[in-house]
């Protein structure tokens, strides 16, 4: 599969964008299918097809006459992305963010999956584009990794020297409108994604459509129809018993992390709950955190209450420690496994609720998720108000 890959790549003449990134990828992945896709043909990589043999895979079907190709690379180890940089050889490169993701399999801690994810560096040739995170503290690092091959640094974020940075942010809970500069360009445009942290990817998505020599304002134009993923903040309205007053679904079940889960929180305090509805979130363990785990849980109480979330119930050994840090009115429920708190949720919830849900995969979070979609038939047996 690696040589069909590899034999896909060199066939193409095509513009390669490659996305690495502790957090963000994915998505960021899927908006630069969405950018390019106005300006010609576009092959993207399928999901998260982001390992060993996802991205060979994506990579071999490939078409010879695609002109955008967008590959994902994935790691939860060193020395993973070298190979899967050197297959795809990237002519622009975009590391979204660094965080202590998979963190216990590197012993060096931070260091470790700064030097990881710079190995996206490693395909690319002389000349090369390299989008980087201006609010990174590691930014300086991995400028001068991408240097030191010869290659191009564009910063994005908020940072006051960011060469993409927002002008203008109005947030909502349906989506933001930005106003921002693109190399010195000016492009307004609008997402229907919630939350700061999908704004700022979106920046460094238009800087590799600008690098890439497409219309960024057709771009722009065509984020407005990018829409939230499922598992990766897909909303979903279930209807109860009382008339326009549904039970508001945030589904983050995908995955977490502490830089996702207190992301996803600031998402949740932008959802106004209906008519006597709370904000609730469902959270299962964030896993392969090595030994600083128990704390990255516990330091999530401090965003919950900042955030508004009126009630918590939590699954798993790590987050019953940051269930134990919780005030008593706040505490909804603890269970061991995600199984246990998927046959107790529904029944707590009222009409109004709005309820995130967010887990590692490994916390198999996504059974919450299910057994909350099957709420408006139990509202059918209800009496409706």
């Amino acid at each position: 599969m690696e040589d069909l890959g590899r034999a896909a790549r060199y066939r193409t003449a095509a513009k390669i964008i490659g996305v690495t990134g502790s957090v963000g990828k994915t998505g960021t992945k899927e908006m630069l299918r969405t950018a390019f896709d106005v300006q010609g043909q576009t092959h993207a990589s399928v999901k998260s097809y982001n390992n060993h043999w996802g991205v060979p895979l994506s990579l071999a079907s490939m078409h010879a006459g695609t002109d955008y190709g967008v590959f994902e690379m994935g790691m939860n180890h060193p020395g993973e992305i070298t190979p899967l940089s050197q297959m795809v050889k990237p002519d622009i490169a975009i590391i979204t963010t660094i965080a202590p993701v998979h963190i216990e399999y590197f012993e060096d801690g931070l260091d470790g999956i700064i030097a990881a994810k710079a190995e996206i560096f490693n395909g690319m040739d002389e000349g090369g584009d390299v989008i980087l995170n201006r609010d990174l503290e590691s930014f300086k690092i991995l400028k001068e990794k991408a240097e030191a091959k010869g290659l191009k640094v564009h910063s994005f974020g908020e940072h006051k020297e960011s060469g993409t940075k927002i002008l203008d942010c109005l947030e909502a809970a349906n989506g933001s409108r930005v106003k921002a500069e693109i190399l010195g360009e000016e492009v307004n445009f609008s997402l229907q994604i919630a939350g700061r942290h999908i704004v700022c990817n979106a920046l460094a998505v238009l800087l590799a459509v600008k690098l890439a020599d497409a219309d960024i304002q057709r771009a722009a134009k065509a984020l407005a129809r990018q829409e939230p993923i499922i598992g990766r903040g897909k909303r979903e309205y279930l209807e109860t018993n009382e008339k326009d007053n549904p039970i508001t679904l945030i589904d983050e079940s995908y995955n977490a992390s502490p830089l996702a889960m207190n992301a996803a929180f600031k998402v949740l305090a932008l959802v106004d709950p209906g008519r006597g509805g709370r904000r609730i979130a469902v959270l299962g363990d964030m896993l392969e955190l090595g030994n600083d785990s128990g704390k990255m849980h516990t330091d999530l109480a401090l965003p919950l209450k900042a955030c508004n979330v009126d009630l918590v119930y939590t699954c798993g050994k790590n987050m019953r420690k940051l269930y134990e840090q919780l005030p008593a009115n706040q505490r909804g429920a603890h269970k061991d496994t995600s199984r246990e708190l998927a046959q107790i949720v529904p029944d707590v919830l009222v009409p109004g609720d709005v309820v995130m849900v967010k887990g590692s995969l490994g916390s198999k979070m996504g059974l919450v998720v299910e057994a909350l979609r099957a709420l408006p038939d139990k509202f059918k047996h209800k009496k409706k108000v």
